[in-house]
């Protein structure tokens, strides 16, 4: 089963229905049918929530956090080794702090990152990345 971490950028694609929401529909199906596994670090969770928060108000980014919350989308905490790995990522490729958490779970998992985020061309080719176009 292939295993996918997706970044903040990735759920808002998805939720704006940006021209590369379908990529994340597809993947939310194969989950549904066992076919996948959807990763998703609980601090880019919060960064999805923070964005909405800031552009539609409280009330809209609670009511859009529990519309995706039945989705086949596995949160994973952040423990002191998984905030130690993302700074690790954070450092050596000069990315967000953020975004070194989807980075940084991706390796762990060793899945691959979907992004519309060009920060993670820093990463380099050979870290996998399924890339979304907005």
């Amino acid at each position: 089963m292939k295993t996918y971490v997706l970044d903040a950028s990735a759920v808002l694609t998805f939720l704006q229905k940006n021209p590369s929401a379908y990529k994340i529909n597809e993947l939310l199906k194969a989950a549904n049918h066992g076919q996948a596994d959807i990763l998703m670090s609980a601090v880019n969770y919060g960064e999805v929530y923070s964005v909405i928060l800031r552009k539609q108000g409280h009330d809209h980014a609670l009511a859009i956090m529990n519309a995706i919350r039945p989705l086949p989308i596995r949160l994973i905490d952040v423990t002191p080794q998984r905030a130690c790995g993302a700074v690790d990522i954070k450092t050596t490729y000069k990315l967000y702090y953020v975004d070194s958490f989807a980075a940084a779970l991706a390796l762990e998992y060793k899945a691959t990152l979907v992004t519309s985020d060009s920060d993670f061309r820093r990463l380099g080719h050979g870290f996998p990345v399924l890339w979304l176009k907005n």
